[in-house]
């Protein structure tokens, strides 16, 4: 078999980079605003144990980057970084070659083997041979890295080409498996104005997939479009979430979205259970 110019050895460079490919793991993105001073002083090992011999979580950084996988790379990127705002770390792509494909696609292969089907109807790609190919890029947001990436046939142009696989129609949050991202507003932020003016700049762009939802019951897109701008979020006042704020979004890919607000006494209780892990990873 031919490589192409990612070779194996171009791959185990690589693996560092994307041996996360395609995991879309959800989280509330809940950074404290604590300074990098006093997070790498609370990073310190405290203990005589070596670090390969410490617990999992302290030879953890935390999560480096969320991965989506997309059908229109240049839509999806111009989207969270022209309209989000997101800054482009790097891009590569045309991956092929059969350490790249092990490396990502073994499970799914396995799979398809105790089913006794062609690995291609469930949507595997075929990167061993170089038939399809692998693109990347990252965007870096103020305490997180998102990566997107697109599986086209290698006939097909980066960028724009047509996706290997078509997307899935149906992305309610109640599936299990289901993942979504989650932006952290910035605390002087009007909540309902930002969700106003993310529908509109994305509708100005072309993504009418970008539709956020309201609090109150609508029926329709023309319901959901005319509904007062105080139903653009949930603000919760009471409980232990008290002081957050949150709506669920769309994105251009059709991907599951959060935007959130953490004020009060709910923000302290996530500032404080950062500084509570920070030490504990560091004993």
């Amino acid at each position: 078999m031919s490589e192409h110019k990612h070779s194996d050895e171009t791959d185990i460079q690589r693996r560092g980079i994307l041996q996360g490919a395609g995991l879309a793991i959800a989280g509330g993105l809940l950074a404290s605003s604590v300074t990098s001073t006093n997070a790498e002083a609370d990073d310190r090992p405290t203990s005589t144990v070596p670090r390969n011999d410490r617990p999992l979580a302290a030879r953890l950084q935390g999560v480096q980057h969320f991965g989506l996988t997309v059908q229109n790379m240049d839509r999806a990127f111009t989207f969270y970084t022209e309209v989000l705002g997101g800054t482009e770390v790097m891009r590569d792509g045309d991956f092929q070659g059969e350490r790249i494909h092990n490396t990502l696609l073994t499970d799914q292969e396995i799979e398809a083997r105790v089913r006794k089907v062609n690995p291609r109807t469930m949507g595997i790609p075929d990167l061993r041979s170089g038939a399809q190919r692998l693109d990347v890029r990252f965007i870096q947001f103020d305490n997180v890295v998102i990566e997107l990436l697109q599986y086209r046939d290698a006939e097909q142009p980066a960028g724009s080409g047509a996706a290997f696989a078509e997307p899935l129609d149906h992305m309610s949050p109640a599936f299990p498996r289901m993942m979504h991202i989650c932006f952290h507003i910035r605390d002087d932020v009007d909540f309902n104005k930002f969700i106003a003016d993310l529908e509109a700049e994305s509708g100005r762009r072309g993504m009418t997939q970008v539709r956020a939802n309201r609090v109150l019951t609508v029926r329709s897109e023309k319901e959901r479009a005319a509904a007062p701008r105080e139903a653009n979020s949930n603000g919760i006042t009471e409980g232990k979430s008290n002081g957050w704020r949150l709506i669920y979004c769309k994105g251009p890919e059709g991907e599951q979205l959060e935007f959130v607000q953490a004020l009060g006494p709910v923000k302290q209780t996530f500032d404080s259970a950062l500084q509570a892990h920070r030490r504990k990873v560091a004993q």
